[in-house]
């Protein structure tokens, strides 16, 4: 597998480095628009070598991604203390179109990954300047969302997280909806879960789930600066399930058209994602205020487009 990741900072090493220790790439091409950057990044990653995987690890030239399988965008401008994503997206969009125009062309095979926020209107203009069929762009979504959901609920239920079934959906941003009505835990409902194990599950444990998802960014960005962990980890679920054809129910970034009363909006919601990207978008069945809360999102990311 050749992968190419457009933007060095610090989610685009951290998913460099995931990719290098799990042995899946034969070749990662480095780019960004400070070349030494890339080029530092690219010579620390080598010096895993010699106790990690065998994989090319190289800085490159837009036209040293060609022929990718895939093309992970993480580049544009870092959501600062006080930003919301949203405020992000005339600046990012500009980049985006001029990466988009760079690479596409180059690796027509290739599946494109979306990580540059804001995520969902990146990943509509993606889907719109790529010339790459939709189901070949993926968004990052609410992966990352979904399991800080599912780790807060772990958290409260007294379990793992990896047993937990539970989806963010919308946008990977403030009107985020966590689905509470389709949790699953060790195959149990939400509410057979806590009445099996003597748990008292709350409206304010709810709510206070609700707040820590969705501002989980807020409060490590204040701390640290970025994050990059977390959205390192998602990215590799995204390109695992693809090129391993997993055909996994994953919460991505996808064009709807007509699923979920909405259409022409990129928002996450449960794909099946496997070979050449997004197979089947998944209709949950959602509660009326999940629905409005999902119409909600859908106009706040419609009203940020900006084709």
């Amino acid at each position: 597998m050749k992968i190419s990741i457009i933007g060095s900072g610090m989610v685009g090493a951290t998913f460099a480095y995931r990719l290098l220790v799990s042995g899946m790439a034969s070749e990662i091409v480095l780019n960004d628009v400070n070349k030494e950057r890339a080029e530092a990044e690219a010579e620390e990653l080598n010096h895993c070598l010699a106790t990690e995987q065998n994989t090319r690890v190289r800085a490159g030239s837009y036209q040293d991604t060609a022929d990718s399988d895939f093309i992970v965008i993480t580049a544009g401008m870092a959501q600062k203390v006080g930003q919301t994503r949203l405020d992000l997206a005339s600046a990012n969009a500009t980049i985006l179109r001029g990466i988009l125009k760079e690479v596409c062309s180059l690796s027509p095979n290739a599946v494109l990954i979306i990580a540059s926020n804001p995520l969902d209107v990146m990943t509509y203009i993606a889907v719109k300047e790529s010339g790459f069929t939709s189901n070949k762009v993926i968004g990052s979504g609410t992966v990352l969302d979904s399991a800080r959901f599912r780790y807060y609920l772990g958290q409260k239920l007294g379990a793992n997280p990896k047993d937990i079934f539970a989806y963010v959906i919308g946008e990977h941003g403030d009107s985020q909806v966590q689905v509470f009505s389709g949790i699953s835990i060790k195959g149990l409902s939400l509410q057979t879960y806590c009445k099996e194990f003597g748990i008292n599950f709350t409206q304010q444990d709810e709510q206070d789930i609700v707040e820590k998802t969705s501002r989980a960014a807020y409060k490590i960005i204040k701390a640290k600066g970025s994050t990059y962990y977390g959205i390192a980890s998602s990215l590799m679920r995204i390109v695992k399930a693809v090129w391993r054809d997993e055909k996994v129910l994953l919460p991505v970034c996808c064009l709807l058209q007509g699923e979920y009363a909405l259409d022409d909006v990129c928002l996450a919601v449960p794909a099946v994602v496997g070979k050449d990207g997004i197979k089947k978008i998944v209709q949950l069945d959602l509660t009326e205020i999940e629905k409005s809360r999902l119409a909600a999102s859908s106009k706040i990311v419609k009203d940020s487009n900006i084709l």
